[in-house]
């Protein structure tokens, strides 16, 4: 049984995390989702297919790259190695964007994908804890193997909106 996309809006309207609805040729429907505060992520059903998907793409902030740069290539491909592995037990998909000439990670997309005959507000809210989880699992990686630095988060960026 098929989830409409009027309930699945009913949903994130109703807990307050809705901010916009994207239009895209390759989706039945797409939402620009913010979830915890500060933290956007899209609820995507790719055109056609019985399921959504949760995602949450983030860039790696340039103090943080300056930071990696100036780690050892043995700490890099650890670090990348240690990222694999904690976020392998979120039982999310990982996609890692990686400098091949540096071996430094640029941006990082966390997905989930929720079939309808398990779609429930409950499991989509699940997805949605899951997936943010892991993408602040790999903050904290990033921090504690290279460092932390002071980003003064104001408001919620589009800039890690994930486009199928």
């Amino acid at each position: 049984m098929t989830i409409s996309e009027e309930t699945i809006k009913d949903w994130i309207v109703d807990e307050g995390i809705f901010r916009e609805k994207k239009l895209e040729d390759n989706a039945d429907f797409h939402y620009i989702v913010e979830f915890p505060k500060d933290n956007i992520m899209d609820v995507v059903r790719p055109k056609g297919k019985d399921f959504i998907l949760i995602a949450c793409a983030t860039q790696v902030s340039p103090q943080h790259l300056e930071l990696m740069n100036t780690s050892s290539p043995k700490e890099r491909s650890e670090f990348l190695l240690d990222v694999n592995m904690s976020l392998n037990q979120f039982l999310v998909d990982v996609q890692l964007a990686v400098d091949q000439s540096t071996n430094l990670l640029q941006q990082y997309v966390i997905t989930y994908q929720i079939f309808d005959d398990g779609l429930s507000k409950n499991s989509l809210y699940d997805a949605l804890k899951r997936v943010f989880k892991a993408k602040i699992q790999c903050v904290w990686i990033i921090e504690r193997t290279f460092g932390t630095v002071n980003t003064n988060i104001s408001e919620p960026s589009n800039e890690n909106s994930m486009f199928i």
